[in-house]
């Protein structure tokens, strides 16, 4: 729906480009026309057989002619014009209210009256509040409630850039892969949106990095790296499979959601580009590049998987201070290209899942592949797809 949307607007603009360029060259070409014929004809000798009189009138006949098809050439066009700018502009999408359903299983007035019966806090992130809430058909949804806009300019509030929202919003709810989470619906209310999605009742991996830093939960290796090959398999469908491809932008554990499996989902995939107060990934996950030039390709995503590789190795979150020492460079991925050049990654690996040679030997292998991911430079990095392919290639070393 995107690409065709894009196309439509470029060929629109295009055409109306063509137009105008039409119209100002044949203008051009008529006066010198025009011009042209009149010198002609003032500059013919008069003929003996057709008197002076006759010839002003021929002259005047054939220019009043030419004026005249000129004239309604340009009308013609400029109806044309008209007539098309009048469809796309009633053919636009209409900006809908109340409860938006992409799922038979929800019933819009269930979802609105749940969702006003004091739904269950989850957690809270800068961007908004999760909740739990079961509709009345027994079905259990999980709602992310966006922060309000009413600090944010009044062009982010446009009709335009609402509707833009909405497109974005049913793109997102059509997307279909195993570790992504689908949209099932959304509320648009006059200064917030709240997005419906499946619930994960291992809730976000965020969450339970934390339960494992504070020995309320155990991830041996092999779910953890059950876990990487699903984020990065959701990375390589929206970067090589999903059409139009699509970047997550705002990648990172809270927006990793493990269903009763450890399956993980990657939740609001594209939005921190179109809904006001999403902000992009923490300064922990961001690519360096997001920060000098506010430029952000499929390499910024593998830069913010490599982070959560790293998370998923060490144990430790990316604002961790031991990194702010001057030792350890300052963040999580020159900590780990230290320990990797002095050939002491085994010390950057948590404790509480070293166990077989074997396994330790996969994570040694898996810090090389962090390191990677976490280049300054976008080149440097693999893609997506190359590392499904080295993950899954890990139980192979």
């Amino acid at each position: 729906m995107e690409k065709k949307r894009n196309f439509y607007n470029t060929s629109s603009s295009k055409a109306l480009k063509l137009d105008l360029l039409f119209i100002f060259c044949f203008n051009i070409i008529s006066v010198q026309c025009i011009e042209k014929i009149s010198k002609n004809i003032s500059s013919d000798p008069p003929s003996q057989s057709q008197p002076p009189e006759f010839k002003n009138s021929f002259q005047r006949i054939s220019l009043s002619i030419l004026f005249g098809i000129i004239t309604g050439l340009i009308f013609a066009i400029l109806v044309a014009f008209l007539i098309r700018c009048f469809i796309r502009c009633i053919s636009r999408s209409p900006i809908l209210k109340g409860p938006v359903v992409f799922s038979p299983k929800i019933p819009p007035k269930t979802l609105k009256s749940a969702l006003a019966n004091e739904p269950q806090l989850l957690g809270s992130s800068p961007n908004g509040k999760y909740y739990k809430t079961v509709l009345d058909n027994g079905l259990t949804v999980a709602v992310k409630q966006l922060e309000s806009f009413e600090n944010v300019s009044l062009e982010a509030q446009s009709k335009s850039v609402k509707r833009r929202i909405q497109l974005e919003l049913e793109i997102l709810a059509g997307l279909r892969h195993r570790n992504l989470m689908s949209l099932r619906a959304y509320i648009r209310e006059s200064d917030r949106y709240s997005l419906i999605y499946d619930y994960a009742p291992t809730g976000s991996l965020e969450d339970a990095m934390r339960r494992v830093r504070e020995n309320q939960l155990q991830l041996n290796w092999e779910l953890r790296r059950r876990i990487a090959v699903g984020i990065v398999k959701g990375l390589q469908y929206l970067h090589f499979t999903c059409d139009p491809r699509r970047l997550h932008y705002n990648l990172k554990p809270s927006n990793v959601m493990l269903d009763s499996q450890f399956e993980p989902r990657l939740a609001d995939c594209g939005l921190a580009m179109i809904i006001p107060n999403v902000g992009r990934a923490a300064s922990g996950y961001s690519a360096p590049e997001c920060f000098q030039n506010d430029r952000y390709t499929d390499k910024s995503d593998v830069f913010s998987f490599g982070v959560i590789l790293g998370v998923l190795l060490t144990g430790r979150d990316p604002l961790d201070p031991l990194f702010a020492e001057a030792t350890s460079g300052g963040s999580l991925g020159l900590w780990l290209g230290h320990l990797q050049q002095a050939g002491e990654a085994s010390e950057a690996l948590d404790k509480s899942i070293l166990g077989e040679e074997i396994e330790e030997d996969e994570m040694l292998m898996a810090v090389r592949i962090a390191v990677v991911c976490l280049s300054d430079s976008p080149a440097d990095r693999p893609s997506s797809d190359e590392l499904v392919s080295m993950l899954t290639q890990l139980n192979s070393f």
